[in-house]
């Protein structure tokens, strides 16, 4: 009979955080703890919310009856640390220490691991991090630029783009490292990734504005009129990383971050959004078949992800655009908790190595 694991899955956003509990991959509970912008505005930084996110998480658990000496690991969302390939991750020191330095940056992902390792050394168990958000598995050719001083980075959605893939190739009858995907992953931000026998070897860099605009991002932009933008005087530095990032996008045209919303007003006759909506659809279109040179054609299929792939209408502006390529395969919303779970289930299993994080 196969060993029943225990799992406790941690993954905070900037105003919740997302936990979940399984029995190896059945997922029996799970809570998003919303925490009020009045409460989390109390503390300087992320880092200062550590304790009162830990002690959350620890009285759900508690309120719901749930016994922390049943737990066999913990796996957690992986934070801005310093660039890994794709797996699953002992959490070390070193890791803390990256972690709360924010060597990539700083968001409430970084908090997860802290969290989880805290936890686990008192239960005496490991804690892991699965895929990171800073996997880097990039092909040389894909990080240059057109600048020396400046190289391509990943920075995307592995986490999801992976489990998502993996569902492919179960569908496919094969292992995620026996084939070829295009995975476009769309959600607040959209990443293309071009997963080559199991890495992610080019994907483009969602967070500092690359590749399709998305429902609140930029995406890439016209580099002189960009240029031209920063140097107006009409802008802070700091005001123009909000608008490529958080305020581009759906929100610049339209006003709104929320796909249902522009589908309702496409249905009610507004001719401009669904102007935007297609513009965003034949940028990811774009983006798509960028990958294609990437792979030589070599595709086994494409593969649609997040939240905006449950819109029927936006898949299918997409799909008869990039089905000359491949076959489109679609797994709308996101599997974030489940992937954290399976992948330190595949390390607990024996079925995959544990990474050590240096």
């Amino acid at each position: 009979m196969e060993k029943n694991y225990r799992l406790l899955v941690i993954n905070p956003g900037s105003t919740s955080t997302k936990i979940a509990v399984y029995d190896n991959e059945r997922q029996f509970f799970e809570k998003i703890l919303r925490h009020p912008v009045e409460e989390i505005g109390k503390y300087e930084t992320i880092y200062h919310q550590l304790d009162f996110r830990e002690k959350v998480i620890l009285d759900t658990l508690n309120q719901e009856g749930i016994d922390l000496d049943d737990f066999d690991a913990i796996a957690a969302r992986g934070g801005n640390m310093k660039p890994v390939e794709g797996g699953t991750y002992r959490i070390n020191e070193q890791m803390i220490k990256d972690l709360r330095k924010g060597v990539m940056g700083h968001h409430a992902s970084n908090l997860a691991g802290i969290i989880a390792y805290g936890i686990a050394k008192k239960l005496g168990i490991p804690a892991f991090v699965v895929d990171p958000v800073i996997v880097d598995e990039l092909d040389e050719l894909a990080r240059f630029s057109g600048l020396p001083e400046i190289r391509r980075k990943a920075k995307d959605h592995p986490l999801n783009q992976r489990a998502a893939a993996r569902r492919a190739a179960a569908q496919l009858g094969g292992e995620y490292r026996e084939f070829n995907f295009l995975v476009a992953h769309m959600g607040g931000g959209i990443s293309v990734g071009v997963h080559k026998r199991g890495r992610i070897v080019d994907v483009n860099n969602v967070l500092d504005g690359d590749g399709p605009f998305s429902p609140e991002r930029a995406g890439g932009l016209p580099v002189g009129d960009l240029i031209d933008l920063c140097y107006s005087g009409k802008y802070t530095r700091e005001e123009m990383r909000r608008k490529i990032t958080g305020g581009g996008g759906l929100v610049a045209y339209l006003g709104t971050n929320d796909g249902r919303e522009v589908t309702a007003r496409i249905k009610n006759g507004d001719r401009y959004a669904e102007l935007v909506y297609r513009a965003m659809a034949y940028q990811v279109s774009k983006e798509i078949a960028a990958g294609a040179a990437v792979l030589m054609g070599d595709v086994d299929a494409i593969v649609l992800t997040g939240g905006l792939a449950h819109d029927q209408m936006l898949v299918e502006w997409i799909s008869e655009r990039v089905s000359f390529i491949a076959g489109v395969m679609v797994f709308p919303g996101e599997f974030e908790m489940a992937a954290l779970a399976e992948g330190a289930l595949r390390v607990l299993r024996g079925v995959e190595r544990e990474k050590i994080y240096i």
